[in-house]
């Protein structure tokens, strides 16, 4: 099991949180996505990214432990919106807010590799989606063209199990295709 220094995880959520104050409209808007559909994930029932984590171990991955896209493949064409279903197998969905063995919630990384192992994943943002109620589909908007999709789980305060409970797969958005009437 790997032990996270109290110190180094309090300076994690600090930068991220200076860097998540300091984006604005236009990561929102090169990413194709709306802000409003970042807030439908970021509402944590009252829990934060903060939460104390002094003596919080992130417990090794088991053979067999895995998440993946349960309707997704990589390199496959799609249009937007995009249905997303997230599936795990050795490890129980459950809300964000306590830290249980063999347990977690999704995260969805739009563009963004997975969060090593014991780091915080990042608060959420447009590229950055969190379910912290448990949830295991979302329907997400995409600008044409290629998307790196990464799935990546976490405890119950956030913190990821890493490289060896995320999934990565590419895809490829379609433009929507123009009426003979458009031009």
């Amino acid at each position: 099991m790997r032990k996270v220094s109290l110190k180094y995880w309090i300076l994690s959520v600090a930068v991220i949180g200076f860097l998540g104050s300091c984006s604005g409209g236009s990561q929102n808007e090169e990413a194709g996505h709306s802000e409003e559909h970042a807030h439908d994930h970021g509402n944590h029932d009252g829990h934060d990214h903060g939460a104390e984590s002094e003596g919080i171990v992130i417990q090794e991955i088991a053979e067999g432990q895995r998440v993946f896209f349960a309707n997704l493949e990589d390199g496959q064409v799609v249009t937007s919106p995009l249905t997303v279903e997230f599936g795990v197998e050795g490890m129980v969905v459950e809300p964000a807010g306590e830290v249980k063995e063999n347990s977690g919630h999704h995260h969805l990384l739009i563009d963004h590799d997975f969060t090593p192992a014991g780091e915080v994943v990042p608060p959420a943002d447009s590229t950055q989606l969190h379910f912290g109620k448990g949830q295991l589909s979302t329907e997400i908007n995409l600008a044409p063209g290629e998307h790196k999709l990464t799935l990546q789980f976490a405890n119950g305060v956030h913190m990821s199990y890493g490289e060896k409970m995320s999934s990565t797969i590419t895809v490829s958005v379609e433009a929507p295709a123009k009426h003979m009437d458009e031009q």
